[in-house]
């Protein structure tokens, strides 16, 4: 049995599923696929992924893409492989629906809107620094019209709206994880679970850095305890320590691309 990993940096997505792996102690060939030389829409990647996103899981030959369900798929065919925290999906049905609860709410509610602020503090960088015409080629790759859309937006730079917007919906975001973990543990209850790796890789990792203007240390003291622990977890602290070929200046923000 062979598993092949395709990610990115370790943030946001490419985080989000490379965590559960290593806290299942899952053995899988990492490749990485570098986001900034647009690897990601190569004819190679796109012949494993016709989305032309990172990550891919392929099992046996098997790919499965989208993080969220990456995750329930390592779950249905490792259930016997988990950390001595417990299982990352709750047994229970009424723990199963709270963490999917979370889960559904962060894609839904949050990454989208912490990838619009990465996109537009640090893709836009990236491509106002292609040239005209070779722009308008790379685009030519892009296999889903949204990511298209997306680039050209970061290349003109996102509405000042829309980053407001954005923001708004952030700071909801944070006020409610933060009033949740008031009440319990962890965000679906008192165990750790795939809800907390999610909420983690898009907004908890960098939070302070990433959104200075929040007063994340004041206003949301629970939240950073939280992130603490996620960071002492070792299964975390490895794969926060996985290749990175960003360049240093850039590597403050992150977003699927």
């Amino acid at each position: 049995m062979a598993i092949k990993y395709y990610h990115a940096e370790p943030l946001a997505n490419s985080l989000k599923s490379m965590i559960p792996l290593k806290e299942k102690g899952i053995a899988y060939e990492s490749i990485y696929v570098d986001l900034h030389k647009f690897e990601q829409h190569s004819d190679w990647f796109k012949a494993i992924n016709p989305e032309g996103q990172v990550p891919v899981l392929d099992h046996d030959g098997t790919i499965i893409t989208h993080t969220t369900i990456i995750n329930e798929y390592l779950e249905d065919v490792f259930p016997n492989r988990q950390p001595a925290s417990g299982p990352l999906r709750p047994y229970d049905p009424v723990g199963a629906a709270r963490m999917r609860y979370w889960n559904k709410f962060v894609d839904e509610h949050v990454m989208n809107y912490v990838s619009m602020h990465g996109w537009h503090r640090l893709v836009r960088v990236i491509a106002r620094n292609i040239e005209s015409g070779e722009f308008e080629k790379l685009m030519e790759h892009v296999p889903l019209p949204d990511q298209r859309k997306k680039w050209m937006q970061a290349r003109s730079g996102f509405s000042e709206a829309d980053l407001a917007n954005a923001m708004e919906k952030i700071e909801y975001a944070m006020n409610k994880v933060e009033n949740q973990l008031g009440e319990t543990e962890w965000l679906a209850g008192d165990s750790y679970t795939l809800a907390d790796i999610n909420f983690f890789s898009h907004c908890g990792a960098m939070v302070e850095r990433m959104f200075p203007d929040l007063d994340v240390t004041g206003r949301f003291p629970r939240t950073i305890a939280w992130r603490d622990k996620m960071k002492a977890r070792p299964a975390v602290a490895e794969a926060l320590q996985s290749e990175d070929r960003t360049a240093p200046g850039l590597r403050t923000w992150s977003g699927d691309q």
